[in-house]
């Protein structure tokens, strides 16, 4: 899958840590804890039989439940090796992007030639059921999770499109993921489109920007439509090929001194700039939106964002699973919190209007402003 939700539930930043021992074994003193001795008593007497793993992984779910935490995961061993590969743009999957727009799950992106995109699967339609299996109440984190799986397997998707329902299915492949995509929507303009902040994004966006500016055009449309977020610190490189210097975002958590994250090299300040975002532009991508709009670098086009300013730590456990859990907010130069609320474009673009028509407006806008600011000089 495409970061999914990456993903949403792939959040903003990622910081690895290691508990010691399973949940079941960790206990207050010398003797056993009180969730030893229930699983025991459970795996010896209970009339339905269950293993101890089993019962760990209720444990450890029960937990997770309890925080209220609508992000919080737990991955198994092979569901976490799979989180990370995807962290780098490789992973098993139908190519996908999920975001929660208006309480549905909806599809932000597609991959072109992905299983998804080969059969039928289009941006904007609302997952309702994984193989008859109702999704309403699981995190995106969690369907996408559901959504991986072994090469060539199958999985039964039910989408709808406005009234209509219907069955999808698909079969699971290795997807090599491209999530910088430039081209060139007028002779003076390029668009420089990120679909998810996997390592390397930053240095491809730079590239990209150094190739604009080669090319001599007037101005670059960022756009981070449908990007459901990502690594923090190519988020920060994606921002930093904007800016020559300064704040890019603070990170607050609990008990700790806020970080702050600065521009990490100078960029390129003099290319007019519109960033385009919509619904589906969540986490790390917020963060670059908020940035350039905080730091009065770009006019953003669209539609408001998602509003997801929380931060994810994925944290390894000593059996090779893994649980996930927020563990801060961020916040733009400005001291904005997005969180549950988003990012208010600066010229609002409808979110019922085509993809192309919203690419055409952003188009528009940057070509006011370069007819506004005179003949290019030198």
């Amino acid at each position: 899958m495409r970061l999914t939700a990456l993903l949403l539930a792939l959040s903003a930043f990622f910081v690895f840590g290691f508990l010691s021992g399973r949940v079941g074994r960790v206990g207050r003193g010398a003797g056993p804890s009180v969730l030893d001795e229930a699983a025991t008593r459970i795996s010896s007497e209970a009339a339905g039989a269950a293993s101890r793993e089993a019962l760990e992984r209720a444990a450890i779910e029960g937990m997770l439940a309890s925080l209220g935490d609508k992000y919080a995961s737990y991955y198994g061993e092979a569901q976490f090796a799979d989180f990370q590969r995807a962290l780098e743009g490789r992973y098993t999957g139908i190519g996908v992007w999920l975001a929660r727009v208006g309480g549905q799950l909806q599809v932000t992106s597609v991959l072109p030639g992905s299983p998804a995109g080969n059969a039928g699967v289009l941006p904007g339609d609302e997952i309702v059921s994984l193989d008859g299996t109702p999704i309403a109440d699981r995190s995106v984190s969690q369907v996408v999770t559901a959504m991986r799986g072994d090469v060539g397997t199958t999985l039964r998707i039910g989408v709808r499109r406005g009234a209509n329902a219907q069955q999808v299915v698909v079969r699971r492949a290795a997807v090599q993921s491209n999530d910088v995509v430039v081209d060139h929507p007028d002779r003076d303009v390029t668009r420089i489109q990120v679909f998810a902040f996997t390592k390397g994004v930053g240095r491809q966006v730079r590239a990209a920007v150094q190739q604009a500016r080669d090319r001599r055009v007037r101005g670059i449309v960022l756009d981070l439509r449908g990007n459901a977020g990502g690594l923090l610190h190519e988020a920060v490189e994606t921002a930093s090929a904007f800016l020559s210097d300064g704040l890019v975002v603070t990170y607050r958590g609990r008990g700790v001194a806020d970080q702050r994250y600065d521009v990490v090299s100078g960029g390129n300040t003099d290319t007019t700039l519109v960033v385009l975002v919509d619904g589906g532009t969540a986490s790390a991508a917020e963060v670059v939106a908020g940035a350039l709009q905080d730091r009065d670098r770009a006019v953003i086009v669209g539609t408001r964002t998602y509003g997801k300013g929380s931060v994810q730590q994925p944290i390894k456990l000593a059996d090779g699973t893994a649980i996930e859990i927020t563990v801060a907010r961020y916040y733009t130069p400005s001291g904005r919190s997005v969180d549950g609320v988003g990012i208010r474009p600066d010229i609002d673009v409808a979110p019922s209007v085509d993809s192309d028509v919203a690419l055409d407006r952003a188009v528009d806008v940057l070509t006011g402003i370069l007819a506004d600011a005179g003949p290019p000089r030198g």
